[in-house]
């Protein structure tokens, strides 16, 4: 059996904090479905789960939802996806 590897491929990509949903959008380029708890719970209770926070990612595949701390990559071909933070630390390396 034939082995391969990927190929190197630089992308952009901003991870998501729950707090930069603007920043988000500006880096999809279109207004997003937002869900992140109201803002005074964020300031007295900064413990909230993770998962309480998420945004729709519009994918070649449909709406992907994005939870807190996941990153937001533009692909090679301008599509864009979420990548859970595990997986993106193994997979990715910043570029100087």
């Amino acid at each position: 059996m034939a082995k391969y590897r990927k190929k190197p491929v630089e992308v952009e990509a901003i991870q998501w904090t729950g707090r930069n949903d603007e920043e988000i959008q500006a880096f999809v380029g279109k207004r997003l479905k937002v869900n992140i708890p109201h803002p005074d719970m964020v300031r007295i209770l900064d413990n909230i789960p993770d998962d309480a926070y998420s945004i729709l990612i519009p994918t070649l595949e449909g709406d992907m939802k994005a939870v807190r701390w996941d990153w937001i990559i533009k692909g090679v071909q301008g599509e864009f996806y979420p990548c859970k933070p595990d997986i993106f630390e193994q997979t990715y390396e910043k570029v100087d």
